[in-house]
C-alpha cells in the first residue's frame, strides 16, 4: 500500500477512534465527539520539507543543514538515515546524539528548526479549497479569504476548526465569522491558526460524526494527512 494512502487511512481511523471516549464540544455539532478544545501551544514537530540545522560542537565538520525528506528521514554523515518527521527538535537531539555515540567521543548534537510557513487546509464551502502556506500569524477568516472566500451556500456562522492536541487527539470548535461582515456586532472569534489546522466551512448543519468524517476524508489531500501523527510511531 502506498505511504500516502496509508497516511490518509491513518488520519480517518484516528479521527473516528475518538468517538467513543472524547468529550463533546458545545454548539451545534453535539453529535461529533472530539477532545476538549485547548489553546495550549504544542511543541513543534517536524514534517517533510522542513529544514533543520544540525550542529555537532565536537566535530564541526559534521555540521549540516538538511531537509526532511518525503519519507520523513534526514541524511547525515557517518550514520544511517534518521527518522525526523514527527519528532520535536529536542527528541531529535537525543536520537542523533545516540546515533553518533559509536562514532564520536562527545556525540552531543543540537538541532535547530528553521522558520517554516503556516500550512493549513481550508475546505468545504469555499471557492478554492486546498492547502495554503500562510506567512506569519494568520486567523481563520484570512485563511478563508485566501481560499477564495465563502461560497453562497457556506455557513459563516458555524465554521469548523480542527486541530491536533500534543497527545495526537483531534479537537474541534466552531466559530461565528458572520460577525466580521457586520459593523456594530460583537467582534468575530477569528481564531489564530496553527500549522496543520483544518478550517472547514459547512454547507448545512452536520448531524453526526459519520457524515462529517466522510466529507473530511473525501476532501483532505493525502500529503496533508502526514501532519496528523503518521510518523510518530515509525523507527
Amino acid at each position: 500500500m502506498p505511504a500516502s494512502h496509508a497516511a490518509a487511512i491513518a488520519l480517518v481511523a484516528a479521527l473516528a477512534a475518538t468517538a467513543a471516549a472524547s468529550a463533546h464540544p458545545t454548539g451545534p455539532f453535539v453529535n461529533v465527539p472530539y477532545a476538549t478544545w485547548s489553546d495550549d501551544e504544542p511543541q513543534y514537530r517536524l514534517y517533510p520539507g522542513d529544514e533543520v540545522d544540525v550542529t555537532v560542537p565536537s566535530a564541526p565538520e559534521l555540521n549540516k543543514t538538511v531537509t526532511v525528506q518525503p519519507d520523513g528521514r534526514i541524511t547525515l554523515p557517518l550514520i544511517p538515515p534518521q527518522m525526523a518527521a514527527g519528532r520535536t527538535a529536542e527528541e531529535l537531539d537525543g536520537e542523533l546524539s545516540a546515533a553518533y555515540a559509536s562514532q564520536l567521543l562527545r556525540p552531543e548534537v543540537t538541532v535547530t528548526v528553521k522558520a517554516q510557513p503556516l500550512k493549513v487546509f481550508v475546505g468545504g464551502e469555499v471557492n478554492k479549497p486546498g492547502v495554503y502556506d500562510m506567512a506569519g500569524d494568520e486567523d481563520a477568516l484570512r485563511a478563508i479569504i485566501d481560499a477564495g472566500g465563502f461560497t453562497d451556500s457556506g455557513k459563516r456562522t458555524e465554521v469548523i476548526i480542527i486541530r491536533r492536541r500534543p497527545d495526537g487527539q483531534p479537537m474541534m470548535r466552531t466559530v461565528d465569522l458572520e460577525r466580521a461582515f457586520h459593523h456594530g456586532d460583537a467582534p468575530p472569534d477569528l481564531v489564530p491558526l496553527r500549522r496543520f489546522d483544518v478550517v472547514w466551512v459547512p454547507k448545512s448543519r452536520l448531524g453526526n460524526a459519520a457524515s462529517f468524517m466522510t466529507l473530511l476524508r473525501n476532501a483532505l489531500p493525502l500529503q496533508f494527512s502526514y501532519a496528523w501523527g503518521t510518523y510518530q510511531t515509525l523507527p
